[in-house]
């Protein structure tokens, strides 16, 4: 891939398509940007090797897989040097979905998935909080999700 490769309103409109639905097909999406299938396939070939494109995922509705409570997490460390011992062990800590290293009151916010209340405190209390380096953390349970979009890349 040529290093000066530059981004361009068409790679943009691929990208703006597949945010909304990863499995729509190339072909699909080529005769909604004007261009054809191969042409989405090769600028997403060139997408991935920039690294612009990272994979794709799934959106769950974690509820109805029993995990009910969504939280987030602000953790103060003990030096800011620890970050990245605390952040290899809180990878290792299956609830927890999303880190952040953050400027403000928190070194790192964090997003957790629990089943229930009682499975949040053993999540905080025998995992997150025996984290070496973690000093303490403040915690704000997630009412409701009213919103989750990607972020608009054209004016279309």
């Amino acid at each position: 891939m040529p290093k000066n490769y530059e981004i361009d309103e068409v790679d943009l409109k691929i990208l703006s398509h597949l945010m909304i639905d990863a499995k729509t097909p190339y072909t699909e999406i080529a005769k909604k940007v004007y261009v054809s299938g191969g042409t989405v396939h090769v600028r997403m070939k060139k997408l991935e090797e920039m690294g612009v494109v990272r994979g794709t995922t799934l959106q769950l509705d974690y509820s109805k897989l029993g995990f009910d409570v969504t939280c987030f997490l602000g953790i103060y460390l003990q030096r800011s040097s620890l970050y990245d011992s605390v952040v290899e062990e809180l990878k290792g800590i299956p609830e927890v979905v999303r880190i952040h290293y953050t400027t403000g009151n928190y070194n790192i916010f964090i997003k957790i998935h629990c089943r229930d209340t009682n499975h949040l405190r053993q999540v905080l209390h025998d995992k997150i909080q025996k984290v070496d380096g973690i000093d303490r953390t403040e915690t704000f349970i997630s009412l409701d999700e009213s919103m989750s979009r990607p972020i608009q890349l054209t004016g279309e």
